[in-house]
């Protein structure tokens, strides 16, 4: 995606129970889901000011990388 001009993010790279402040509550593990999100999960491009041209480029760009 990004060689094709469009931004990406990981907003959420670790689940809450395993960000510094929640550690010692020793929750690793007990959200297996949360934990697998945070490994997966892309952020797209998302906003008022995208024109149906931009949203069209990167639904193409998506669809031909999955």
């Amino acid at each position: 995606l990004r060689q094709r001009g469009i931004a990406t993010g990981i907003y959420y790279p670790l689940p809450i129970h395993q960000q510094t402040l929640y550690q010692q509550m020793g929750y690793d593990g007990h959200f297996p889901v949360a934990e697998q999100m945070s490994r997966e999960v892309l952020s797209l491009p998302v906003h008022p000011a995208l024109t149906p041209e931009e949203r069209d480029l990167i639904v193409q760009a998506v669809n031909e990388l999955v």
